[in-house]
């Protein structure tokens, strides 16, 4: 199973994209470039009202970037397009018109950090601890890092980036800005961010645009920068200390 991406639209214009991969809903370069054309394309679907960006079928919600592909690689120019599918689906989050709202049901790691960080508004359960795990494997979560730095500042980005093995509480979380809501079960959560999205759609569609515009203002450079940060990574994770530190991760995943 290679997992999915796929959009449904509510009778109300909400926009639910949903990816899925077997392997704890990690990101291969395909649901990451599935990622971008979800985003691209329900914002250009004037159906659309509101996007709500959630993974399916897995306790966890996401578990970064997938350790299968990128253990098979072996050159800069593949490692570097590897990384720059993240920096791709930020970018597409940023830019995209409509307002998206993260559903975080369960565990974030590395990447999927990232993509809760790319979100303008991100409701998460109790279950939703977060954890930047790219330091222990060689490289950093460089690419992710403005996102997530967007959101919680300097100083608890640096704690996460800093503490690669530590999980951090959904309540953390919401301390710092990852989080606007946590609620204790799935079901509350799910049940929030339809009474939420409701409202959304009712709202002047101009408005949240503009809103949103000012909400990533200052991000204009992100083309450059993300590219430039995807660039360190997919250096970094050519060196043998990753090789060997992915390759002893798995093992004890298999163990």
């Amino acid at each position: 199973m290679q997992g999915y991406v796929q959009t449904e639209i509510t009778s109300a214009g909400i926009a639910h994209i949903t990816f899925f991969h077997p392997n704890h809903n990690s990101l291969p370069s395909l649901l990451l470039q599935g990622l971008v054309d979800a985003f691209v394309a329900a914002g250009k679907d004037p159906a659309v009202k509101a996007i709500v960006l959630r993974s399916a079928e897995h306790k966890t919600f996401c578990a970064g970037a997938s350790f299968d592909e990128l253990v098979a690689i072996q050159d800069y120019e593949t490692s570097l397009a590897f990384f720059s599918g993240f920096g791709n689906v930020i970018n597409a989050m940023r830019r995209c018109p409509k307002i998206i709202v993260g559903r975080i049901h369960g565990k974030a790691v590395g990447g999927g950090v990232g993509l809760a960080a790319g979100t303008d508004y991100c409701m998460a359960s109790q279950y939703g601890s977060v954890r930047l795990s790219e330091l222990a494997v060689g490289f950093g979560p460089f690419v992710i890092g403005p996102a997530v730095e967007r959101k919680v500042g300097a100083a608890a980005f640096s704690q996460m980036a800093l503490n690669p093995g530590e999980w951090q509480t959904a309540a953390w979380a919401k301390e710092k800005g990852l989080f606007q809501e946590v609620f204790d079960t799935v079901e509350q959560l799910d049940a929030y961010i339809e009474h939420f999205t409701q409202n959304l759609a009712g709202y002047h569609q101009e408005a949240l645009l503009e809103l949103k515009k000012i909400f990533w203002q200052g991000t204009e450079h992100w083309d450059t920068l993300l590219a430039e940060r995807a660039a360190i990574s997919g250096r970094l994770s050519l060196s043998e200390f990753t090789k060997h530190a992915i390759a002893a991760f798995k093992s004890e995943k298999k163990a």
